[in-house]
C-alpha cells in the first residue's frame, strides 16, 4: 500500500508540474510585448478568462500526456510488483542505479523529425566550391548578435591515441603515450583552470600498471576537481561498420568495468572522432550503459553541410524502431573536415592552423597554408583575439545555441611537455583578453566535452542528466551514417572488406570467447554446490579470459578490425587473436571437464595432458570429427547408434586423401553431452556428361551448372536464377582504391578463369554438396538432410587465394528474380537491419555498405537473405541482386596516411547461409524491417556452432554425464549474448561472485511461416521464467 501511494503521489506530481508549466508558457505569452514595443492592455477578468480559454485547450491536447504518464506509472507498479525491475544502466556491488526516464513527449516540429534515408534523397552529394570552408558555404554575422547573450566557449584538449595503426599498440605506448599521459599528471596540477579528456582504456591501463601510487592519487584529484574526464571509457575507440555488437558491449563493459574497480568514476560522454561513418547501435549501447551524450566526427561531406545549413549539427539520436523517446542520446557532430586544430576553431582552415601553437616556427610540423602561428604577446593579443574570436563566431552560426565547442588536439598531441605549454599557455593569454573584455560578448576557458554538454543542456533548458529536453528544442534523427566519404566521390567502403581473414579470425574469438566465459561462470557456481576443488584453475583461467578480452577489444579499434593498419601491426593483432583462441580453448576444456564429470572429487588439472581435448536453445545441428579410418559407426551418450555420414578430405581439387576422412553426425543438444565415435567407404564417381548436378532436401532443390560449377537455379515454390563470381580492378585516376578507399575503374566484369573448373559432388543421407575449384576460388554449396534449421538454407562456402593478382577485388554475385527494386537491407553490428536504397545519383562505390552478420531484398511475396559469419562489404545494385565483396588486393596507398598498399593476402575462407523464405503477410513499409526467425536462428547456427571435444575412451577414464543447465529450451528470439564472470576487487585478478548476464530479445518479422522450420524453441513476447538451475550466484545487469 505504501508503495502503491508513493505511485500516485508521484503521478500528481507529475500532473501539477505539466498544468503548472502550461500556466506559466500562458503568462510568458500573454506578458510579451506586441511589434510596437507596447504591452496589451486588457482587463483583468479579459486576461484570466483568456489565461482558462487557452490552459482548457492546451490540457485537452496534452490528455495524452497524462495518459502516457498514468500508463507508465501503472506498468512501473507492476513491474516492482512482480519483482522485475531491472536497472538498464551500470549495476556493481548490488547497488541499483537507474537512468533518468525518458520524457512522455518531446516538443519537437515534425520537420525536425528525420530518417536518414530521407535526408539523402533531399540531397544532390555535388561538392562545389564553398571558399575558405571549401565542403560549405560562407557564413557571416552581425557584430551585435551577442548583445544580450554572450558566446559561451569551451576548448577541449584531447590526444587520439590509435591502439596501433603505424606502430604496434606496445610500440606507440612505449614511444609516445606513456610520455602523454605523464606530462598530463604534471601539467594540468601547474594551473587548475587547465582541462583534458582521455578516451582510449587500454592504453590508461597499461600506463596505470606503471605508475606509482602517488602518481595514482595525482590523477585521482585531476578527476574529482573535473580537471580530467575519460570520455566513452571503452578499452578501444572502436570501429563501428564491421564490429559485431557482441564484442562492442564486451569491450565497452570491460573499460567501464576497469574504470569503477581503478578510479571509482562512470562516463558520462561519448567521444568518436576518428571511426569512419558512425552506427546508431554504438548510440543505443551507450545510452543503456548510462551515457547522456556523445560526439561524432566522420560523416560525409554533403550530409555535415546540409545539417548545417540547416542547424541540425546537434540533435537527439534515436532508434528506428523507438516509438517515443527512450533510447534518445544527445548528440553532437562536428561539422568540417577533420578534428584536427586546422579544422576545429571555425570555417577556415588557414586562419585556425595558426592558433595550433604546437606548430610556431622551429617545431617539427609547420602550417600547410604557409602562414605560421605567433607566439602571444601584449602587443599581438588584441588582433590575434579578435581573429580567433571571428572563427568561433563564424562557427556557431552552425548552430542552434551561444554554447560553442572547440577541440584542441590532434593524433598523438602532448607527447613532449613544451607543447603542453605552448597550446595552454598561448590559449589562456587569448582567453584572458576576451573574457576581461566585455564588449566583446565572450566567455572563453579550457573545457571537458562533459562541461560543453552541461552547458548546451543549461542554455536550452534541459536537465543536465538529461529528463527534461527544455524549452528550446533539438531535432530528432534516426538512422546511421554510411557509407562516409571525406571529399570528391572518395567513399570509404573498400575497409568494410580490407583484410578478411582476420575479419573472419576476429568472429572465431568471439565464438569461442562467449562458450568460455559462459562455461566458466557455470563452473564457478557449480563448485558452490558441490565445493571448491584442489585443481580446479579459476584464477588462472580467469586471467586467460581477461586476456582474450582485452585482445578481442584490442581489436576492435578503428584501425584493427577495418584492416587499415600496417601490415607488421597486422600481424601483431592477429598474433593476438589466435593467441587468445588458444587460450579460451583451454578454459573451455578444463571448465566443461568439471561440468560433464558425475564423480566431482575425480577432477583433476593437467594442462600438458587435459582430459577432453578440443550451448542455449536446443538444437538440431551437425557435429564433425576426424577420424584415420572410413570404418565408423556414431554413438550417443546412451549408447544409442546416431545418423552418420563419411566424407573424404581433399588433398587438393581432384585427389582425395587416404589416411584421414572426415565424420559429420546429426544430433539434438540442449546440455553437453556425449558422442562416441567407434572403429567398425565411401565411393568416388566421376560424371562425363555436360548435364546439371542436383542436390536435394526436403527444403530445397539446387541446379548447378557441371561446366561452370555454379549455382543455377534453386527451388522452394519459387526461384532464384543464379550465382556467379565478378571482379574489381581501380580507377586510372591519381587517387585509387586502397586500404580505406573502393574506386573501382569501371562496373564488375565476370570472372572467367583461363582453366575450366574441376567440379566435385558429394552425396550421402545426411548432407550433400558441389565443390568446384577455380584458379582463384573454392566454392562449395551444401545441403544438409537433417530436420532442424540448417536444413532450412544453403551453405556456401568460398576459399579465396588473389595473391597473385593486382589491382583487384573479387566479389560473390547473386541475381534473383525478386521485384526488389532499388531497395536492400543490410544489419548494422549484428544487432539491427537499415533499410538501403541504392542510388543512380551515386556512384558505384557508394552503394556498398557493411554487413556484419546478414544481407537481404524481398518483394511482396519472398525474401532472399544472405547470412554471413565474418564482415564484408555489400550492395545491390541492381533489382534482385546481391553482392558482397569477399577480398581485395591493392598496390598502392589511397592518400589516407596508412602508407602502403593491401599485399598482404592470405587464403580466406568466406562462410555464408543463403536463405529463401516466403512471406505470409504484406511487406512491412515502416522505416525499419527485422529479420525472420529462422534468420536469426540460421545466423546463430553460422556463427556459434557447437565445439566438439574427443576423450579416450579408456576403460579407467572416470565416467561422464550430460550436463544442462537449462530447466528449458530458451525463447527462440531471446540470445543469451554472455554470462560474464566480473573480476574481484581483491588483489590477485580472480573472479568475484558476480557475474554479468547479458541477454537480447531479438526483434523479428512476423510475416514469415515457420511452419516446418524445425526450431525447437518458441517465443514467448519477450519474458523469460526462471529457466536456469544454477546454485547460489550473484547476476548483474550491466548493459
Amino acid at each position: 500500500m505504501k508503495l502503491s501511494r508513493q505511485f500516485t503521489v508521484f503521478g500528481s506530481a507529475i500532473f501539477c508540474v505539466v498544468v503548472f508549466s502550461l500556466y506559466l508558457m500562458l503568462d510568458h505569452i500573454d506578458h510579451s510585448k506586441n511589434p510596437n514595443g507596447e504591452r496589451i492592455q486588457n482587463g483583468q477578468l479579459g486576461i484570466l478568462q483568456d489565461k482558462i480559454d487557452h490552459l482548457e485547450r492546451l490540457l485537452a491536447e496534452n490528455n495524452e500526456i497524462i495518459g502516457n504518464i498514468r500508463d507508465s506509472v501503472i506498468n512501473l507498479r507492476e513491474t516492482v510488483k512482480d519483482g522485475k525491475m531491472f536497472p538498464e544502466g551500470n549495476m556493481s556491488q548490488g547497488d541499483l542505479e537507474l537512468l533518468p526516464p525518458a520524457p512522455a513527449l518531446l516538443p519537437i516540429h515534425s520537420e525536425d523529425c528525420q530518417f536518414m534515408l530521407d535526408v539523402y534523397d533531399l540531397l544532390s552529394f555535388d561538392n562545389p566550391d564553398g571558399g575558405v570552408w571549401k565542403q560549405g558555404f560562407d557564413i557571416s554575422y552581425q557584430d551585435n548578435e551577442w548583445d544580450n547573450e554572450p558566446l559561451q566557449v569551451f576548448v577541449v584538449p584531447h590526444s587520439h591515441n590509435d591502439p596501433g595503426w603505424l606502430k604496434t599498440f606496445d610500440d606507440y605506448y612505449r614511444d609516445q603515450t606513456q610520455h602523454i599521459l605523464n606530462n598530463m599528471v604534471v601539467k594540468l596540477h601547474e594551473d587548475s583552470r587547465r582541462k583534458m579528456i582521455w578516451s582510449e582504456i587500454s592504453y590508461f591501463s597499461k600506463w596505470w600498471d606503471n605508475i606509482d601510487e602517488q602518481k595514482r592519487d595525482a590523477v585521482r584529484r585531476l578527476i574529482e576537481s573535473g580537471q580530467l574526464e575519460v570520455a566513452t571509457g571503452g578499452w578501444v575507440m572502436p570501429d563501428e561498420a564491421s564490429t559485431h555488437y557482441f564484442a562492442l558491449i564486451d569491450q565497452l563493459v570491460e573499460g567501464h568495468q576497469w574504470l569503477e574497480r581503478n578510479l571509482g568514476v562512470k562516463p558520462k560522454t561519448g567521444w568518436a572522432v576518428d571511426p569512419f561513418g558512425h552506427t546508431p547501435t554504438q548510440a543505443y549501447l551507450l545510452r543503456q550503459a548510462g551515457l547522456s551524450n556523445m560526439l561524432i566526427q566522420r560523416v560525409h561531406y554533403s550530409v555535415k553541410k546540409h545539417f548545417a545549413s540547416q542547424k541540425t549539427l546537434e540533435f537527439f539520436w534515436r532508434q528506428n524502431w523507438d516509438q517515443d523517446s527512450s533510447s534518445d542520446i544527445l548528440c553532437h557532430m562536428m561539422p568540417f573536415y577533420s578534428y584536427d586544430v586546422p579544422h576545429t576553431c571555425g570555417p577556415d582552415p588557414k586562419i585556425c592552423c595558426q592558433f595550433d601553437f604546437k606548430r610556431l616556427p622551429g617545431g617539427r610540423i609547420s602550417c600547410p597554408w604557409r602562414i605560421p602561428p605567433q607566439a602571444i604577446t601584449d602587443n599581438n593579443v588584441q588582433e590575434r583575439a579578435q581573429t580567433l574570436l571571428d572563427q568561433y563566431r563564424k562557427k556557431s552560426k552552425l548552430f542552434r545555441t551561444n554554447v560553442l565547442l572547440a577541440p584542441l588536439g590532434d593524433d598523438f598531441r602532448y607527447t613532449e611537455a613544451v607543447e603542453w605549454d605552448q597550446q595552454f599557455d598561448n590559449y589562456q593569454k587569448l582567453f584572458d583578453y576576451m573574457n576581461s573584455h566585455p564588449e566583446l560578448h565572450v566567455q572563453a576557458q579550457f573545457g571537458t566535452i562533459s562541461d560543453y554538454f552541461e552547458a548546451l543542456r543549461k542554455s536550452t533548458g534541459m536537465d543536465p542528466v538529461g529528463i527534461n529536453v527544455g524549452q528550446l528544442a533539438l531535432p530528432v534523427l534516426s538512422g546511421d551514417f554510411f557509407t562516409y566519404a571525406d571529399r570528391d566521390d572518395h567513399y570509404w567502403s573498400g575497409y568494410f572488406t580490407s583484410r578478411p581473414f582476420y575479419k573472419r579470425l576476429d568472429r572465431v574469438l568471439e565464438s569461442h570467447l562467449r562458450v568460455a566465459e559462459v562455461l566458466y561462470s557455470l563452473t564457478l557456481a557449480n563448485i558452490q554446490k558441490y565445493g571448491q576443488p584442489n585443481d580446479y584453475p579459476a584464477v588462472d583461467n580467469y586471467k586467460l579470459l581477461t586476456e582474450a578480452r582485452r585482445n578481442l577489444g584490442l581489436f576492435q579499434h578503428h584501425d584493427a578490425i577495418t584492416g587499415t593498419g600496417k601490415d607488421w601491426v597486422v600481424v601483431d593483432y592477429g598474433t593476438r587473436l589466435l593467441h587468445s583462441i588458444l587460450n579460451v580453448k583451454r578454459v573451455i576444456v578444463s571448465s566443461a571437464h568439471w561440468l560433464v564429470l558425475k564423480d566431482k572429487q575425480t577432477y583433476f588439472h593437467d594442462p600438458s595432458n587435459p582430459f577432453l581435448q578440443m550451448v542455449k536453445q536446443a538444437r538440431m545441428s551437425m557435429v564433425t570429427v576426424y577420424v584415420t579410418t572410413p570404418k565408423v559407426r556414431v554413438l550417443n551418450a546412451l549408447g544409442h547408434v546416431v545418423r552418420a555420414q563419411v566424407s573424404a578430405v581433399w588433398n587438393d581439387a581432384s585427389h582425395a586423401a587416404a589416411d584421414v576422412f572426415q565424420v559429420r553426425s546429426a544430433t539434438s543438444v540442449h546440455h553437453i553431452t556425449a558422442l562416441c565415435v567407434e572403429l567398425e567407404h565411401f565411393r568416388q564417381f566421376y560424371q562425363q556428361d555436360a548435364a546439371p548436378v542436383h542436390i536435394e532436401n526436403p527444403h530445397l532443390k539446387l541446379s548447378i551448372s557441371t561446366a561452370t560449377g555454379l549455382l543455377e537455379l534453386i527451388h522452394l515454390g519459387m526461384t532464384l536464377k543464379c550465382s556467379n563470381f565478378v571482379l574489381y580492378g581501380t580507377t586510372s585516376n591519381k587517387d585509387k582504391s586502397g586500404a580505406y578507399l573502393f574506386l573501382p575503374d569501371k562496373e564488375a566484369t565476370i570472372y572467367s578463369p583461363s582453366q575450366p573448373p574441376v567440379v566435385r559432388v558429394t552425396k550421402g543421407p545426411l548432407f550433400s554438396e558441389v565443390t568446384t575449384t577455380f584458379t582463384h576460388i573454392t566454392h562449395t554449396l551444401r545441403l544438409y538432410n537433417i530436420q532442424g534449421v540448417e536444413g532450412q538454407s544453403v551453405e556456401i562456402c568460398n576459399t579465396v587465394d588473389i595473391r597473385g593478382e593486382t589491382n583487384r577485388e573479387i566479389a560473390m554475385r547473386i541475381s534473383s528474380d525478386r521485384n526488389s527494386k532499388d531497395r536492400f537491407f543490410t544489419d548494422l553490428n549484428g544487432y539491427q537491419v537499415q533499410p538501403r536504397k541504392t542510388m543512380a545519383k551515386l556512384p558505384l562505390q557508394a552503394n556498398f555498405y557493411p554487413m556484419t552478420s546478414m544481407v537481404y531484398l524481398q518483394d511482396s511475396s519472398a525474401r532472399l537473405s544472405l547470412l554471413t559469419a565474418q564482415s564484408l562489404g555489400a550492395a545491390s545494385l541492381k533489382s534482385g541482386q546481391l553482392e558482397v565483396i569477399m577480398d581485395r588486393r591493392l598496390n598502392q596507398d589511397d592518400n589516407r596516411g596508412l602508407g602502403q598498399g593491401v599485399l598482404d593476402n592470405k587464403i580466406t575462407a568466406n562462410s555464408f547461409r543463403l536463405l529463401l523464405e516466403k512471406r505470409s503477410s504484406a511487406e512491412e513499409t515502416a522505416p525499419y524491417s527485422y529479420p525472420s526467425i529462422l534468420s536469426h536462428m540460421s545466423y546463430m547456427y553460422l556463427n556459434h556452432p557447437l565445439i566438439s571435444m574427443a576423450v579416450d575412451q579408456r576403460s579407467d577414464n572416470p565416467s561422464l554425464t550430460p550436463y544442462s543447465p537449462l530447466s528449458t529450451s530458451f525463447p527462440c528470439d531471446m540470445h543469451l549474448v554472455n554470462l560474464r564472470a566480473i573480476q574481484s576487487k581483491e588483489e590477485g585478478g580472480g573472479p568475484s561472485e558476480q557475474a554479468a548476464l547479458i541477454l537480447h530479445r531479438k526483434g523479428f518479422d512476423c510475416g514469415f511461416s515457420n511452419r516446418n522450420t524445425g526450431l525447437l524453441c518458441t517465443t514467448t513476447r519477450g519474458k523469460v521464467k526462471q529457466i536456469t538451475r544454477l546454485p547460489t550466484h550473484t547476476h548483474t545487469s550491466l548493459i
